[in-house]
């Protein structure tokens, strides 16, 4: 009998163990699955004005980051870090309402929730006051018309740009940078210069390069740290300064892939920004602030004619 038993007893351990090992498995993605630092923004759905909801400073934080709201100079210097909805968190939903064409209620609707939720570039599209993605350069498209298109690219504050003489750039990736970045990098590179009077050229000497790309984790000492998986995924400063960060945190792909983000297309709208470019408001545009797992784009027009725009090209 015992010898009959053993092989069964064998057996259901075996089996025991098997589902463990596959329920820890299958529960292993939910139980590290980190959420992204803008999803807070879903609880405050359908906040207005006069209200107080928990969680409406890390709104204020939010605004403040990405330059709609500041209250260091405001008489509402005490609510800076309370829940209190008031007036200038009002106007500050506003304007980022007509930034991305939404309609300006001041009201965080479901659209102006999903927007705001959305991963994104970790450059301001506000600095210093200036409402930058709206800055509504006109051009006829036909002479023998009144027909025209408005562009929706913009520029940092001050316009600044690399010198005339300086159209030659170096760039050089900094130690820890991902091996297969460099290749999409080097790509975005060949596609701007295709569509400036740039050229670009990959140097080892790091230390006297033009530009520098390099990835990095939370606090990086720029004033600017990254926030973790799903939130500001890169990040890059206006002429000459020449830093390119991406975040190390998020999850990078070579091709468009679910799931992660495109190494290439981050790698256009940050270049865009090295250049002189702030962020558009066009959503198809290579300098949109925004961009979703999988998604890759290449230069619109109203990318190419912002940045030929600022050099009189």
């Amino acid at each position: 009998m015992a010898s009959k038993a053993f092989p069964l007893l064998s057996f259901t351990l075996f089996a025991v163990l098997l589902s463990l090992f596959a329920n820890s498995v299958l529960a292993d993605p939910i139980d590290k699955r980190i959420q992204s630092p803008f999803q807070f923004i879903n609880h405050l759905k359908g906040c207005h004005k006069g209200e107080k909801v928990k969680g409406i400073h890390n709104l204020k934080k939010y605004l403040e980051n990405f330059g709609y709201l500041n209250y260091k100079n405001s008489k509402n210097q005490t609510h800076a870090n309370d829940d209190d909805f008031d007036d200038l968190l009002e106007s500050a939903i506003k304007t980022y309402q007509k930034n991305y064409h939404l309609k300006a209620t001041g009201v965080l609707d479901a659209k102006t929730v999903s927007k705001m939720t959305m991963p994104r570039c970790g450059v301001a599209d506000i600095i210093n006051g200036a409402t930058r993605m709206r800055s509504g350069h006109k051009r006829h498209h036909n002479a023998s018309s009144h027909f025209h298109t408005v562009a929706h690219y913009s520029f940092f504050p001050g316009n600044p740009k690399w010198p005339a003489n300086k159209y030659h750039l170096s760039y050089a990736f900094l130690p820890g940078t991902r091996a297969d970045a460099m290749n999409p990098v080097a790509k975005a590179f060949t596609t701007w210069a295709g569509n400036t009077h740039f050229k670009f050229t990959q140097t080892q000497d790091a230390r006297n390069a033009d530009i520098t790309v390099s990835f990095y984790s939370g606090d990086h000492r720029d004033g600017h740290p990254f926030d973790g998986p799903g939130g500001t995924l890169a990040h890059a400063f206006a002429p000459t300064d020449g830093r390119f960060h991406y975040d190390a945190d998020e999850t990078w792909s070579v091709a468009a892939t679910q799931g992660s983000f495109h190494l290439e297309t981050v790698a256009l709208h940050e270049i865009g920004h090295l250049l002189g470019l702030g962020h558009s408001s066009v959503e198809g545009a290579i300098m949109y602030p925004s961009i979703t797992q999988g998604t890759t784009k290449g230069l619109h027009a109203d990318d190419i004619q912002g940045i030929r725009t600022l050099y009189n090209a």
